[in-house]
């Protein structure tokens, strides 16, 4: 190699001492490969343009003693040079990776399921370059977690993760994590941990997935049709600067919300409005009814993800949607009670009732049709008020009337938004207060799912004293599941945390609730809960 560089444009004098200098250091030392491998040694050429074959590499170069190994045990083949032998000392320490003569390392053991058959190598950018690998491949469920790794990077190097995700007005969600590698130069989030500076720090698997957050300030991700899934696309970026560095590998994945073979039926039977979910087979199904809060329209997320789980799910629109009021003055329960008694009359869903699914107001319906209607078997009830609000409630004869609120008790907060969360009236402070729902009518099971920090309902409070009354009846048809740092907001898993935006009352910018991997975990742990209960009073029934 030293007669390759003193041949080919190397002619400065004094790099020409320095070539002679390394050469006698060789003929001194490496009398053997072992020599050479352990051997410390580097050589830095300060020239600024040194041609080694048919490469010009400007700025300074580094030799050490492998890439003169590699040179002398292959006759000057300068194609077998490895990251750890030719690199340019630069502050971006650009590496190229080549094999090691001789037989290939083994695997390490011990890989993660990202690793697992099946898996392809993602979109990379040059054949040496490294390579993300996701498991499942190409396309996933959203609510379903994503084994994410990285191959091909040098020995500890550092590296940053970027995910980023478009919805479907355009508007851009981003995470971003700093890594190192291991000694193999592999990278798998499963066993790795982030370092400070980005998204998140600590062992997070799924934290590229979970932490997106808006370019848009105060934006929320919602999905309005669930037959096209999230594109997802994961980066690697060498190094962990405030701005990315040189893009290392690329890939895409799909987020889906249908399960293959789950159908989608829109239904327009009666009044009502909706689509309804089955899952793949002809199979009957335990069915469920999801009713989502304030704003109107038909809502389809939470519908689809749970048919994919074996759920019969009925996402069911009561108010701006289609034909049906804009501004109801009240919620005639006779609309709800259609739902079911289509539900149970469908020929793919179990009897001999239903579980309802609510979140906030769409939790209030729900418990006011177990209150008044038939057949209504199990209900999880999602940061929801146990008395009616803004819009009262009638079935037959029956009015409840919704409780007063006080905008001025609004409360201006360190971050300059308000938090409303002491603007309802209580409906157990004033004996015979007609705006609480009467649970102890029910005959179903409920689960309420609270957020510790949810500021639009005080969700836990009133939990809390609903079952008290429950329980003074001698019933015991109650569980409260209180998840710390979690909001007002409980989305199935991997949706963005949404903790300041529009309040659905005031329509103002609100405090909302919520701390980002607290409520990673509740998300994930409340949808597994939703699961197993409707599993347990449905289809035990």
């Amino acid at each position: 190699m030293l007669h390759q560089c003193q041949g080919i444009g190397c002619d400065d004098p004094a790099l020409q001492r320095v070539l002679a200098g390394m050469q006698q250091w060789l003929q001194a030392n490496l009398a053997s490969p072992s020599t050479c491998r352990s051997t410390p040694f580097l050589l830095k050429f300060p020239h600024p343009r040194l041609r080694v074959g048919n490469r010009i590499y400007k700025r300074s170069l580094s030799l050490n003693a492998d890439t003169t190994h590699s040179v002398l045990n292959n006759s000057g083949a300068m194609g077998q040079v490895s990251a750890r032998s030719l690199c340019r000392a630069s502050s971006r320490a650009w590496q190229r990776r080549l094999p090691w003569p001789g037989p290939a390392p083994a695997a390490p053991r011990g890989r993660s399921p990202a690793w697992s058959p099946g898996t392809a190598p993602a979109q990379g950018l040059s054949s040496t370059a490294p390579s993300i690998r996701l498991s499942p491949a190409a396309r996933s469920l959203f609510d379903e977690p994503l084994a994410i790794a990285v191959q091909g990077l040098g020995p500890r190097q550092r590296v940053t993760l970027r995910t980023s995700l478009r919805d479907e007005t355009g508007e851009l969600f981003q995470a971003s994590a700093h890594y190192q590698a291991g000694d193999d130069g592999e990278l798998d989030l499963a066993r790795c941990p982030a370092l400070p500076g980005g998204s998140f720090s600590g062992l997070e698997p799924m934290g590229l997935l979970w932490a997106l957050q808006p370019q848009k300030p105060f934006w929320r991700l919602v999905k309005r049709d669930v037959q096209r899934p999230f594109l997802l696309q994961l980066e690697v970026f060498e190094g962990h600067g405030e701005r990315p560095g040189r893009l290392l590998a690329r890939a895409q994945h799909e987020r889906a919300f249908l399960r293959d073979g789950v159908r989608r039926v829109p239904v327009r039977e009666g009044r009502i409005r909706a689509t309804l979910f089955l899952p793949a087979g002809e199979d009957t199904f335990p069915g469920i009814i999801d009713i989502h809060g304030l704003g109107g329209g038909l809502f389809e997320p939470r519908a689809s993800l749970l048919a994919n789980h074996g759920f019969a799910t009925l996402a069911l629109a009561y108010y701006q949607f289609e034909d049906l009021p804009q501004e109801p003055k009240e919620l005639h329960l006779e609309y709800f009670e259609e739902a079911v008694n289509y539900m149970l009359q469908h020929p793919q869903v179990n009897g001999p009732g239903v579980g309802l699914l609510g979140f906030s107001k769409g939790g209030e319906v729900s418990l006011a049709m177990a209150a008044f209607l038939k057949n209504i078997m199990a209900v999880a009830s999602l940061n929801a008020p146990v008395a009616a609000t803004c819009i009262p409630f009638s079935y037959k004869d029956k009015i409840i009337p919704t409780l007063t609120l006080y905008e001025h008790k609004a409360k201006a907060t360190n971050s300059k938004f308000l938090d409303y969360s002491d603007v309802i009236d209580d409906p157990f402070q004033a004996p015979g207060n007609q705006s609480r729902i009467p649970l102890e009518k029910a005959e179903a099971q409920f689960l309420f799912m609270v957020g510790q920090d949810d500021h639009v309902v005080k969700s836990e409070y009133y939990a809390t004293e609903v079952c008290k009354l429950l329980q003074a009846r001698g019933k015991e048809n109650f569980q409260i599941l209180s998840y710390p740092g979690t909001g007002h907001c409980i989305d199935p898993p991997f949706f963005p945390l949404y903790h300041i935006g529009r309040h659905p009352v005031f329509h103002k910018r609100a405090v909302l609730g919520g701390e980002l991997r607290a409520y990673s975990k509740a998300q994930v742990h409340a949808w597994s809960q939703i699961q197993e209960f409707f599993k347990k009073y449905l289809i035990a029934n």
